[in-house]
């Protein structure tokens, strides 16, 4: 049996200001865009923020993220269900995984590293599938926020 790595990380260099990459991860406007979904509400420590999938082959989809860190400009973290796309199935009993970015100013932008952790607390039964789903999702997401800042 194949082990599945406990975290995901991607560093990816953003020709953009520390401040404005900031703004594109934290601010909920900017974050829907880049991100493909739709959400209400703001993001600060502890708020629990629904969000609607808006990208093709995945909207509708519902999930849920719980805001652990914000330190202005360096760290924005929290916490969410990993592959929770069955409508039929409970999620909340399930452990989560902690998503964090980590930006810092360098090489005239900004590096931007993303860590998810925790995938060794998912059942077996899900963590395969959603190991991998997430190590393409974040391939998807550091493209399009870099995109993103581009044109900002």
């Amino acid at each position: 049996m194949t082990s599945i790595p406990n975290s995901i990380e991607r560093k990816v260099h953003m020709r953009a200001p520390q401040s404005k990459v900031w703004r594109a991860i934290t601010t909920a406007a900017e974050f829907s865009k880049w991100f493909g979904v739709e959400m209400e509400g703001e993001f600060e420590p502890g708020a629990h923020l629904q969000m609607i999938t808006t990208i093709e082959g995945y909207a509708g989809m519902k999930f849920w993220v719980t805001v652990e860190r914000m330190e202005p400009e360096t760290l924005f973290s929290w916490r969410w269900h990993p592959g929770a796309v069955d409508p039929n199935v409970d999620y909340s009993e399930e452990p989560t995984t902690l998503v964090e970015f980590h930006l810092q100013s360098g090489d005239g932008g900004t590096w931007v590293t993303v860590v998810e952790t925790g995938f060794d607390q998912i059942p077996l039964s899900r963590r395969a599938a959603v190991y991998k789903d997430n190590v393409g999702g974040w391939e998807y997401q550091m493209k399009s926020l870099s995109r993103y800042v581009g044109k900002i």
